[in-house]
């Protein structure tokens, strides 16, 4: 393929001229590829001598010999093949760009980043996410949804690595703001086939749930941060060594397969405590009640997509 014209020497290009019409550019490019003037004008719907004279305009922009023209007709110069070729790279790269702004045309209108806790990632953030592509078919945000615990939620909210983030738990970092979603409770949770399953009143004192077999979130986890304060409040504490697992499901899991017990999200075992296959325990003097919220960095401003799930989170008209 025939190269440009080297830059000239030191780097300093020609002053700034007019731009070549594309649709110059396009005549010579279908000249080319035609054969002849008269083949290009068929293929763009034009007439012979309206294409004769764009040509002529070509030539006399660039200032190039573009076209031989003689008594038998006229065709290409060595020059007019040249050039030719860069002007069909031209044509190509306007088309890949009219190609990419019909893409983004189609495309969803925006993008955004949240952040959850567990249990609300898997409990309620579905419901949100549904409702909002079911109200704009097609044109609904894209949304990415990082699961997290509620401290590294906080954290990603506050480096602006998400817009919103939703947390379980009571204490919030400076520089964040934030609304109540919804009021929650945690539920101790222990298989059918465990001794506390078969009294009467299913219940267990403070004691008992911290000497028989509990297992727990890891340190950050909105649901360990609740029963710990809860526990404070009650006059006790979790020991410091204790089994921890990272997701709902593990410690359900422990606990349908063991002995184990566990203090979970109402939400995440609802269905559970239906079938039969968990079985809560009341722990007297043991306040496991909690907010859910939503929060956002102070001083910013919440873009439409954000602004939109946020009513959704909300219930907000």
């Amino acid at each position: 393929m025939t190269e440009p014209p080297p830059t000239p020497p030191g780097g300093a290009l020609p002053p700034r001229r007019e731009r070549t019409s594309l649709g110059l550019l396009e005549l010579l490019v279908a000249t080319d590829g035609h054969g002849s003037i008269s083949a290009a004008a068929r293929a763009l719907g034009i007439s012979q001598p309206s294409a004769s004279a764009g040509l002529r305009r070509l030539e006399k922009h660039l200032g190039l010999e573009l076209v031989a023209r003689s008594t038998r007709g006229a065709r290409l110069t060595e020059t007019g093949r040249a050039t030719a070729t860069w002007a069909r790279e031209v044509i190509d790269a306007s088309d890949r760009f009219e190609t990419s702004a019909a893409a983004l045309r189609e495309a969803p209108s925006a993008r955004i980043r949240l952040a959850a806790s567990l249990t609300i990632a898997e409990y309620l953030a579905p419901r949100w996410l549904a409702t909002l592509a079911a109200a704009a078919p097609g044109a609904a945000p894209d949304v990415e949804l990082l699961v997290r615990n509620s401290r590294a939620v906080m954290e990603l909210v506050l480096s602006d690595d998400a817009e919103l983030g939703f947390i379980e738990s009571s204490t919030m970092r400076r520089g964040l703001r934030s609304r109540t979603l919804a009021h929650d409770e945690l539920v101790v949770v222990v298989a059918p086939t465990h001794p506390w399953a078969a009294r009467r009143r299913h219940t267990a004192t403070i004691d008992e749930l911290l000497g028989g077999g509990l297992v727990v979130r890891e340190r950050g986890s909105g649901t360990r941060e609740t029963l710990e304060k809860s526990l404070v409040a009650a006059g006790a504490r979790l020991p410091d060594h204790l089994p921890y697992l990272g997701s709902t499901a593990s410690l359900k899991t422990a606990v349908q397969h063991g002995s184990a017990v566990a203090v979970l999200s109402r939400l995440t075992v609802a269905e559970d405590l239906e079938r039969g296959t968990l079985v809560r325990i009341d722990v007297p003097g043991l306040d496991l009640s909690r907010r859910l919220r939503m929060i956002w960095k102070d001083g910013a401003d919440l873009s439409a997509p954000a602004r939109r799930i946020a009513a959704l989170a909300t219930g907000a008209p």
